[in-house]
């Protein structure tokens, strides 16, 4: 599972605040993402421009 971490105050939001990337859809050229805070009290849905402006990736998930 992707875990992200905000780089700056974003929607209320503290930095450094971490999320799990829950969804990501696309439709018609438009991504949206779902994301949730590591305790899952918060939830997101962004697009794919406030993502890469405003969060790092810190784990792709991926097993090697």
């Amino acid at each position: 599972m992707k875990i992200y971490k905000l780089k700056n105050d974003f929607k209320g939001l503290k930095e450094g605040t971490q999320f799990y990337l829950i969804a990501e859809s696309e439709f018609i050229g438009v991504r949206d993402f779902v994301l949730r805070t590591k305790d899952f009290a918060i939830r997101i849905s962004i697009n794919e421009r406030e993502l890469h402006n405003n969060f790092i990736l810190l784990r792709d998930g991926r097993t090697v």
